[in-house]
């Protein structure tokens, strides 16, 4: 078995069992697949350096000292066949056991080579939370963009293989994801991340009131009680429409989409107002491939993301709040008369 750890070797036992029904039947290890000869992370390393844009020799040669010069070329080749496999049976996996309850979506920026050229492109990720609490990647896909036409074709993915409409959705606050969205599942509750909106706001004030007026948001935003919100968004309406109309009409221009959180139990707010579960990810995946200024191609980028998750290099946790997902939402949001 070769692993990061270099090659070793592992004994299985070989055994028949009888099963209730009489029958014996070949003993094989759950966690040791037959023929296997690397380990998850060995895979997924070989794959990241292969998704590099490295030919398989040169693979060879830079991760010959690693594994004490067990990995060959055919192996490299293995491995990479291996991971291809598995990550398009992965993007057309079967949703409809998925007992998601809540849907967070976002897009990150990427460059990527096309046609010898670096090109920007948006890779689209749909993450989904459970009701125990557990966050999974549902989808990751690269779409050119974030278009409502690029987002109804991801979303539309996720529908065709059985994902059930989700109780909740955060989203970034793009026009195209939001008009998709209510086009695919008009009832589902929509919140907008206070993070991407924060950053709206400082956009429509000048720079030296941009202080002030983080300062307000966070007051309002992270405000304890359901009254306390509202009491603060009403005094940065009023006070914010004399300093500054633009800001006040920002987020007016939210409405409803960005206090959506309160309708949750105070344990859930954290993990409900923003879509930081991705920021997150995309933050630990720019920081992996920080060395690689340009991707070599438009599927790099979800394969090496998804390749990353699925070897347990990076791990997505619990959310906060998780022990009262079953609670109902509540019927009303704040109310936003001001």
């Amino acid at each position: 078995m070769i692993g990061t750890f270099g090659p070793e070797t592992v004994k299985v036992p070989r055994a028949r069992l009888v099963g209730e029904d009489g029958r014996t039947g070949e003993w094989r290890s759950k966690s040791l697949r037959r023929y296997q000869r690397l380990t998850k992370k060995a895979e997924a390393l070989i794959a990241s350096v292969y998704l590099s844009g490295t030919n398989t020799r040169r693979v060879k040669r830079a991760l010959f000292g690693l594994f004490d010069g067990a990995v060959s070329k055919d192996i490299v080749s293995r491995a990479w066949r291996k991971v291809k496999t598995d990550w398009e049976a992965w993007c057309a996996r079967d949703l409809a056991d998925d007992d998601v309850v809540r849907l967070i979506l976002d897009g990150t920026v990427v460059k990527t080579r096309i046609d010898r050229k670096a090109t920007s492109i948006s890779v689209l990720a749909a993450i989904g939370v459970r009701r125990d609490g557990q966050k999974v990647l549902l989808s990751i896909r690269n779409m050119g963009g974030e278009s409502k036409a690029a987002w109804r074709m991801f979303l539309g993915d996720l529908d065709a293989r059985g994902l059930k409409a989700p109780d909740f959705v955060i989203v970034d606050g793009a026009p195209g994801l939001e008009a998709a969205l209510v086009e695919l599942w008009p009832d589902a509750p929509i919140q907008r991340c206070t993070v991407h909106k924060h950053r709206n706001l400082l956009a429509h004030a000048p720079k030296s009131l941009h202080d002030e007026l983080t300062e307000d948001y966070r007051d309002m935003i992270y405000a304890e009680t359901k009254a306390r919100v509202e009491k603060h968004r009403k005094a940065f309406l009023r006070k914010w429409r004399l300093k500054c109309k633009a800001v006040a009409d920002s987020l007016e221009e939210a409405g409803d989409l960005l206090f959506a959180f309160t309708r949750f139990d105070p344990s859930q707010w954290k993990s409900a107002r923003t879509t930081n579960a991705i920021e997150r990810l995309n933050e630990e995946f720019r920081r992996r491939i920080k060395t690689q200024t340009v991707l070599p191609d438009a599927e790099t980028a979800p394969m090496l993301f998804w390749a990353l998750l699925a070897s347990g290099q990076i791990v997505m946790r619990k959310v906060d709040g998780w022990e009262t997902l079953d609670q109902p939402l509540a019927a009303e949001t704040i109310d936003l008369a001001a």
